[in-house]
């Protein structure tokens, strides 16, 4: 008899095709040659009816796992929280990632932790890299076939105290490695850790000689960090939301592909003892019938492993974009909500980082005036007169502000000169959280600027919107300007909080 916790065998009347089709669907949009694709490549790509594609794209951009520009699709940040579910659940960044940063730093190599996908695969999971010319390009989520890397072959192999691999340029010409496997809980190999090098600086025998007595020297502490209980909460019972937004967009909307996806990220709460139906329905608010159908069909796609009463993510999961969202960096994630920004306020909008007493802009959307704000990515300006640098200032401790001269120099006639005012003005610009700044940069410019934080809650950017002073006062563009700017910075925010939310 089939326990009430288990999957039964799969029929075509249990599994859910809608979610076989979204998750199809975005595959191709994962995929590590797409960019932005039209409905027509989906739907040549998967085989689908453009009108079964086109309310897969609807569905999956009501949820922000896509964006839709024009007729082109791309995968959004907030997909990370689907991906990186098996991050979260494995523990292994979490656990490891210290230690392989410790261990690369006294090496001075890459060093990586790989996880089996199948029996023909090997999926990164860790990646701690040493900046040089000749640098090692792995991904989070990327997979290597088995038997063309060191992992691959310890995988294969039952566990041994002395056992270790190498990759003698099996992947790519000039790549080395040594890796040597991890044991679990369980005693089982669970993950494989390597240093990774370059033929310009060791042959596999020296690499060997140099790295290997210190893998297994820390291995003990590698092991002992994956058994460690883990400390996070368990997931809180949830409310299901699919029913109001299917009320409100109608048919254009997948309820059970949104509800599908919806149990692959509460599976990222599993603490290392996988999640039992009961649990799976708690954390989702769906009822137990619909999470069965939903862990039947994840199961058969290969996206999560059923142990009994268990059930876990597979590192299949990865394969949702994790590769190419684990590699954007703060001004790809900034651009589109930049964009959107300036054609909300038309006016021009920029994000910009603290680099030592100056401000760096990284990223800018122009608009389009007779006159306007000439600025280009990379220009700097000293952070005292703006009111970005206000705001990074701000989001220091006050002993981590830089030092600043007895008089600063004046750049306009309103320019603020003295380090005890500027103190002052910062500080009230923590409390409030902007700053408004007001010709002292240029006659005729002014610029409203806001922080944005980060996963951990630290400042790590400011956005901001110019304009020409001579557009109302300065009260008027703060009543006018600030909402919106409050809620692109938030966007950004919680795209940073969804790529690093394992």
């Amino acid at each position: 008899m089939t326990s009430p916790e288990s999957l039964p065998d799969a029929t075509d009347c249990q599994r859910v095709g809608p979610l076989e089709r979204g998750l199809a669907v975005l595959r191709v949009l994962c995929a590590p040659d797409a960019d932005r694709l039209r409905h027509s490549d989906l739907v040549r790509a998967t085989g689908l009816a453009r009108s079964t594609v086109d309310r897969v794209v609807a569905t999956l951009e009501r949820l922000d796992l896509v964006r839709v520009d024009g007729r082109e699709v791309s995968i959004a940040p907030r997909l990370m929280e689907v991906s990186g579910a098996y991050l979260r659940a494995c523990g292994i960044p979490a656990a490891l990632g210290p230690l392989t940063e410790r261990l690369a730093d006294e090496l001075d190599e890459s060093v990586s932790v790989a996880v089996p996908d199948g029996e023909d695969g090997v999926r990164f999971v860790l990646q701690t890299r040493r900046r040089r010319t000749m640098a090692v390009s792995f991904r989070i989520g990327d997979l290597l076939p088995a038997g063309r890397c060191a992992p691959g072959a310890l995988f294969a192999a039952p566990w041994s105290e002395e056992q270790w691999a190498g990759d003698d340029q099996l992947i790519e010409p000039g790549l080395i490695a040594v890796a040597l496997p991890v044991r679990g809980r369980a005693g089982r190999t669970v993950c494989a850790v390597s240093v990774v090098s370059h033929t310009s600086r060791h042959t596999l025998q020296s690499l060997k000689e140099a790295v290997l007595p210190r893998l297994r020297e820390v291995r003990t502490e590698l092991e002992a960090a994956l058994a460690a209980p883990r400390t996070e909460a368990a997931p809180a019972a949830a409310v299901d939301l699919t029913l109001a937004v299917k009320r409100e967009v109608g048919p254009g909307f997948l309820q059970s592909l949104a509800r599908g996806l919806a149990v692959l990220v509460a599976l990222g709460g599993d603490r290392g003892e996988g999640m039992t139906l009961s649990g799976l329905a708690e954390a989702t608010g769906l009822a137990r019938a619909t999470v069965r159908r939903s862990l039947l069909t994840l199961e058969q796609l290969g996206q999560v492993a059923c142990e009994g009463r268990q059930f876990r993510l597979a590192p299949r999961v990865l394969e949702l974009g994790c590769a190419r969202l684990s590699e954007l960096t703060l001004p790809e994630i900034a651009g589109p909500h930049l964009t959107a920004l300036v054609g909300r306020v038309h006016e021009s909008a920029s994000l910009v980082v603290l680099d030592g007493t100056d401000i760096r802009y990284v990223a800018r959307v122009p608009t389009v005036r007779i006159m306007s704000v000439s600025i280009t990515v990379g220009t700097r300006f000293p952070a005292y007169a703006t009111s970005m640098g206000r705001v990074l200032l701000a989001g220091l401790a006050p002993g981590e502000r830089p030092e600043l001269p007895d008089v600063l120099p004046a750049l306009t006639r309103h320019t603020v000169t003295s380090p005890q005012e500027l103190d002052s003005i910062v500080d009230r610009v923590a409390a409030d959280g902007f700053a408004l700044v007001d010709e002292e940069l240029e006659e005729g410019l002014r610029s409203l600027a806001v922080p944005v934080r980060d996963a951990r809650g630290r400042v790590v950017a400011a956005l901001n919107v110019a304009q020409h002073a001579g557009r109302g006062t300065a009260e008027e563009a703060r009543n006018a300007l600030l909402p919106a700017l409050r809620e692109a910075a938030e966007l950004i925010e919680a795209d940073l909080r969804a790529l690093r939310s394992y």
